[in-house]
């Protein structure tokens, strides 16, 4: 016969038994998995990204609204600048500005000490294109002067590099530099945007924004709502209905005009955002807190801290709080879902993350009016991604509950 009863064995705790209940739930791994792989991805950034530039914000105009997997060839021409290299730490997160102009072409062509491009115009015919002229050593080199000296009898080109060294080579040793290093192909897995910015770099540093603003803002609104609701359910009376009073008043308000207000009243950019956003999703957690301290205030191991001498702080935050923390978890995983959905659409309306910073509400709005034209991609693909970023929340926040009910368990008899 089978029958439901607690049962209590040695070395089986609630928690490993929960971590054990929410393994056997594919779905919720599933989608564990992809927050994983989410997550990996942006937190590599730059250094996986084919525009490596900050914020990806490498604009070609030429190449705009590039079809997904289209090839293109490109010359990369050495910016008269000194370098400035970064760490791989700096890559990573701020990206590192490009020493080469990229510059797209259909053919190209060497005469003397100079390379003859095709300009790219994909709708102008051959005979059309306009030819571009640029010198071998300023192809190749970050020069000082333009005025550069070239022996027609030698074959060669004289020059002074950006640091003042002058440098003397031959016109067959600079094409080979240009051909080896400077002429390269390119291709666009998901094509460009309207600006011709890699789009794929685009969404993957989209994706940090997302993240960020989600796990900052359930930060911000553990730490509020945990401490208010805490007190509330504790302490009781004046304090209880004082903060109750103010946990109504903050619920009347549409969560998504109060994030407007603070928006507005911080200013926009990145960091307000996560500020606006954390500051109004504390509310669920306060009363979840507070009405499960209500449930156990007056538990028999409570008590015994009371009368052990325990103080407040240390029987709320070590005795309480760690027996309600599985529906707080529980909220958290929806909260996540809200934060992604709120700064969507916040950088949608243009008071959210700002440009040239991407953001997939930000990418929407850029490109909503391709829906109706061939490139509809670019507006259905960050919207896929905030689709499956919060499903994937949702799941898991339902599997965490499931997991977390553990108290009984079926068991032959």
């Amino acid at each position: 016969m089978l029958f439901k009863r607690k049962i209590y064995t040695s070395g089986s705790s609630l928690s490993k038994l929960a971590w054990q209940k929410f393994l056997k739930n594919k779905l919720a791994l599933a989608a564990t998995a992809y927050i994983a792989l989410i997550t990996l991805i942006s937190t590599l950034g730059y250094l996986i990204t084919p525009d490596s530039t900050p914020f990806a914000n490498n604009q070609i105009l030429e190449i705009a609204t590039q079809k997904p997997g289209s090839k293109l060839s490109f010359l990369l021409v050495r910016k008269n600048e000194i370098a400035d290299h970064k760490n791989i730490l700096q890559r990573m997160f701020i990206g590192e500005k490009n020493a080469y102009i990229k510059t797209p072409f259909t053919s190209y062509s060497f005469q003397d000490d100079k390379i003859i491009l095709k300009d790219y115009a994909p709708e102008t015919k051959d005979e059309d294109l306009m030819n571009l002229e640029f010198s071998l050593a300023d192809v190749c080199f970050p020069i000082k002067t333009k005025s550069l000296n070239y022996n027609y009898e030698k074959d060669h080109v004289i020059f002074q590099d950006i640091d003042g060294t002058e440098k003397t080579l031959s016109t067959s040793e600079l094409q080979k530099l240009i051909l080896e290093n400077n002429i390269k192909d390119e291709r666009f897995l998901l094509g460009t945007d309207r600006y011709g910015r890699d789009y794929l770099s685009q969404l993957i540093i989209g994706a940090r924004v997302s993240l960020s603003v989600g796990f900052i803002a359930v930060i911000i609104s553990l730490i509020i709502g945990i401490i208010l609701g805490s007190m509330a359910g504790f302490f009781r009376g004046w304090v209880d209905q004082f903060i109750i009073w103010f946990i109504n008043v903050v619920w009347s308000i549409p969560t998504l005009l109060l994030v407007i207000a603070i928006t507005f009243a911080l200013g926009k950019g990145f960091w307000q955002v996560f500020i606006a956003v954390g500051l109004t999703m504390w509310v669920e957690v306060a009363r979840i807190v507070r009405g499960q301290i209500f449930s156990i205030r007056e538990k028999e191991f409570v008590e015994a801290g009371k009368a052990l001498g325990f103080s407040n702080f240390r029987i709320i935050f070590y005795h309480i709080l760690p027996n309600i923390m599985g529906p707080v978890i529980v909220i958290s995983a929806a909260n996540f879902a809200s934060a992604i959905l709120i700064e969507a659409g916040l950088s949608f309306l243009g008071i959210g993350v700002q440009p040239p910073m991407p953001s997939w509400g930000g990418m929407i709005k850029e490109n909503y009016a391709y829906i109706i034209l061939d490139s509809a991609y670019l507006a259905i693909l960050p919207g896929l991604a905030i689709m499956l970023m919060v499903l994937s929340f949702m799941i898991i926040g339902n599997g965490l509950r499931e997991a977390l009910d553990v108290k009984t368990t079926t068991v032959k008899s």
